[in-house]
C-alpha cells in the first residue's frame, strides 16, 4: 500500500450492523481526501462494508488479505462528512 494512512479502525470483533456503524462514524469525522485503513473479517463484513462505503460516496482504494486468515485490510479515501 502506497497511500499514507490518516486513520485506522479494527472492526474484526464486531458483528453487522455495528461493523458499518463504526465505519460510518470514522468516515464522518474524516476530512475530504484523508485515507482510512479498516481491518475487517471475511463474510458479511467483507461483503457489506465496502459496498456501503461506496454508496456513501467514498472511494475504496483496495481490499487485501492480511497475514491473519480470514482478516482483510480495506483502504478508503474519504469524500468528507456526508
Amino acid at each position: 500500500m502506497t497511500e499514507q494512512v490518516d486513520q485506522r479502525l479494527d472492526i474484526t470483533a464486531l458483528l453487522c450492523p455495528m461493523t458499518f456503524v463504526r465505519t460510518r462514524l470514522l468516515l464522518d469525522r474524516m476530512q475530504p481526501g484523508e485515507v482510512a485503513e479498516i481491518i475487517l473479517r471475511e463474510g458479511e463484513p467483507l461483503k457489506n462494508v465496502p459496498e456501503a462505503v461506496r454508496n456513501l460516496g467514498h472511494t475504496v482504494l483496495g481490499v487485501e488479505e492480511t497475514d491473519r486468515k480470514g482478516v482483510f485490510r480495506m483502504t478508503v479515501r474519504s469524500a468528507g462528512p456526508i
